[in-house]
């Protein structure tokens, strides 16, 4: 890792775990992750890999019957692992570490005006009048691109289109200036081009605001528009993570060629997309070897009966993944992802949906 950048926030060894109906569910198994300031890191996988779980332990919004049961999460010096009170969480969630959601249809109170959800936020964390904190609200909203703002301040959300509406989703998460945004799927419940222009508004919010991003989504092409590193969940762990070009360019993990594998934009016309087999696995049940072994088809025996570490693929790239050991067989990642960056490339010269820069 680059020892010259700061860490912002550090997860060490986090395990989750949820109780349904008298089981235990472990959600995250051990996982561990560095951000650094002012970057956008993206975890991507498959629904029920562990995105949004692992993200909630930075904000302290795990459901009721869901605890952190190891590990760490130290910010600033404090270990938010040690917070278990909303009171507690005060100076953190929505100051410092601010969340957009996916659903702005959900996430705004229908029967609240716009302008009372944002100054609401403002007053609670700045401890500002109602006259000064409706004027930054007004500010925010204007910032966000949302058309003679001032005008549109008592409006309700149903007044607002989906796209308007993610809009003041992402005006009121930065409206106390975090220092880290949570994107969660922010771009799913939108159509395709309002998910460019919600992307392009965050990313040049991060450029004015220098706030650290850290993207949760499965679209690999959200990924290869945003981000500077990628972490890759699987079963509830990190498996691979590295710079967006060593993911895209020199994936290690079978997993990971997967889900590359998958990506409709490298689809040939009049054959069958890609997909991947099988199904994850129960995270009710303790899980033997390496997560993905049973939907690997370059699977070794070692895999089915022992986790595999972390190897060192390069300074800032690390895969979870018995093939890198140095007496495992060499084995070809996919012909589809084979030059993926010409096939990208040329995509983009298309007028293609996605680019890596």
């Amino acid at each position: 890792m680059n020892e010259n950048r700061e860490v912002i926030i550090s997860a060490k060894d986090i395990e989750v775990q949820f109780r349904v109906r008298d089981k235990y569910l472990t959600a995250i198994r051990n996982v561990s992750l560095d951000l650094y300031k002012g970057e956008t890191f993206a975890i991507v996988g498959e629904s029920g890999s562990g995105k949004s779980v692992f993200t909630k332990t930075f904000t302290g919004m795990l459901e009721s019957n869901g605890k952190i049961t190891n590990g760490s999460v130290m910010f600033h010096g404090l270990d938010l692992t040690k917070l278990k009170k909303d009171k507690d969480w005060e100076g953190i969630r929505g100051a410092k570490i601010s969340t957009i959601f996916q659903d702005p249809m959900t996430s705004l109170n229908p029967i609240r005006t716009i302008g009372f959800q944002i100054t609401e936020v403002i007053e609670k964390h700045q401890k500002i009048s109602k006259a000064e904190a409706k004027k930054q609200a007004i500010e925010m909203m204007d910032r966000v691109g949302i058309p003679d703002a001032a005008n549109r301040f008592d409006e309700y959300p149903f007044q607002y289109s989906g796209g308007m509406r993610q809009r003041i989703v992402i005006a009121i998460a930065l409206s106390c200036h975090p220092e880290i945004l949570i994107c969660d799927e922010p771009t799913t419940a939108l159509d395709v081009t309002i998910q460019a222009q919600i992307i392009d508004l965050i990313r040049s919010l991060q450029k004015e605001l220098g706030f650290t991003t850290l993207y949760i989504t499965h679209d690999l092409g959200v990924v290869a528009n945003v981000a500077d590193r990628v972490g890759v969940m699987y079963g509830g762990q990190i498996i691979e993570y590295g710079t967006v070009e060593e993911i895209f360019f020199d994936p290690q993990h079978p997993y990971t060629w997967a889900l590359l594998s998958s990506l409709p934009q490298i689809g040939v016309r009049g054959q069958d997309l890609y997909y991947i087999t099988g199904t994850p696995p129960s995270l009710f049940n303790k899980i033997k070897g390496d997560a993905f072994a049973p939907r690997n088809e370059h699977a070794l025996n070692i895999d089915f009966e022992q986790e595999p570490p972390f190897f060192k693929v390069s300074d800032t790239h690390y895969a979870k993944t018995w093939l890198l050991d140095p007496r495992a067989p060499k084995v070809e990642k996919p012909e589809v992802i084979c030059n993926l960056h010409e096939k990208i490339q040329k995509m983009t010269e298309k007028g293609g949906a996605f680019y890596v820069e």
